[in-house]
């Protein structure tokens, strides 16, 4: 009997930490220009303008870069399900 682990679209852990790691980065990214975005534009006294940008931006950024990280997973794990048909 061989210990031949079943075909599975799950990628490996390694890939879900360095996708989750990169949309941590991504959302910083974002915070940090809506940040300055409407630091560069506002001249009024309230902090609310700049919280608003600096949520806005990570939210934007964080779901922009969390569907490409699911995409790369996907198709990673395709990837290597059609290497282990073929082989």
């Amino acid at each position: 009997m061989t210990n031949e682990r079943p075909l599975s679209a799950l990628p490996s852990p390694l890939a879900r930490i360095i996708a989750f790691v990169s949309i941590l980065v991504g959302g910083l990214s974002g915070a940090l220009i809506g940040y300055k975005l409407v630091d560069i534009q506002y001249d009024g006294v309230s902090a609310t303008p700049l919280g608003l940008g600096l949520v806005i931006g990570a939210i934007v950024t964080a779901g922009g870069t969390a569907v490409i990280a699911v995409l790369v997973l996907r198709a990673s794990g395709e990837w290597r399900d059609i290497g282990n048909i073929e082989s």
